[in-house]
């Protein structure tokens, strides 16, 4: 099968806007610390931009989550393939992911990351498909809110590739 990948959004408008959510969360955190929690892999990229554009002092961790069964059929349960190294309890934590579409999966996170005392959860993703959304998730920093098409690039990838492209784009089958 040929791939041929469009432009969605290129690398200019994702740096110009990783800086404008950089400068608000530096705002909203002034003189507190940041944990910033992110979700492996696809949100490495946009994790990596945003820490460099934060002011405060930042500390990091990862953490792998799935929702198993095939890809079209979900199996309604949701595994932490890999936890935090970290206690969260007492800190004001930033989880970082790249996409969020159907909410599944990140609304079982936030559930369970509040579960262990932080002082503030908030949740930032790069992508947002509302239309997409089956259970709620309040995200309070969004980079770009796009349409319902298979995305890849700046983390998110198709089969593992296309990871890392600067731009987004959409996957165009021919």
């Amino acid at each position: 099968m040929d791939v041929k990948i469009r432009v969605m959004i290129p690398e200019k408008d994702i740096d110009s806007r990783i800086r404008e959510i950089g400068g608000k969360i530096s705002r909203e955190y002034e003189g507190k610390a940041l944990h910033i929690i992110c979700i492996l892999k696809g949100s490495v990229f946009f994790a990596s931009e945003l820490a460099k554009r934060i002011t405060v002092p930042v500390t990091l961790d990862f953490m792998e989550v799935s929702s198993y069964g095939d890809n079209t059929v979900s199996s309604g349960h949701i595994k932490i393939k890999k936890d935090l190294a970290e206690s969260i309890e007492g800190r004001h934590v930033l989880v970082i992911e790249d996409i969020i579409d159907t909410g599944k999966t990140l609304s079982f996170l936030m559930e369970m990351l509040k579960e262990r005392k932080p002082a503030s959860l908030k949740l930032c993703t790069l992508l947002d498909k509302p239309d997409r959304r089956t259970h709620p998730v309040d995200v309070d920093y969004v980079g770009f809110e796009i349409p319902d098409e298979f995305v890849v690039g700046y983390g998110l990838d198709y089969a593992q590739k296309y990871r890392n492209l600067p731009y987004i784009g959409v996957v165009e089958n021919e």
